[in-house]
């Protein structure tokens, strides 16, 4: 599988990191609302589509006001 360049990290790593946690949060979530119930993979999904669309512009959004605040914690690399 070919590679995307490096200057894509910025747009795929935030991609997939908002995918994987409105997954996560959305199916936590609806198990809490709906238990698990026939409606829960359909109900999940419609939840984790609106979240995800939510999620991955708000990442884009404060990602760069994250990283200031962790360099503010974090010391830099030895040497």
């Amino acid at each position: 599988m070919k590679k995307l360049p490096h200057n894509y990290m910025g747009l795929v790593m935030p991609f997939l990191l908002s995918l994987l946690m409105s997954c996560i949060v959305s199916l936590v979530s609806t198990l809490k609302s709906i238990g698990l119930s026939p409606e829960l993979l359909q109900t999940w999904l419609g939840a984790w589509g609106v979240s995800w669309m939510v999620a991955f512009p708000v990442v884009l959004l404060v990602l760069p006001v994250v990283r200031r605040l962790s360099l503010m914690l974090v010391e830099g690399p030895p040497g």
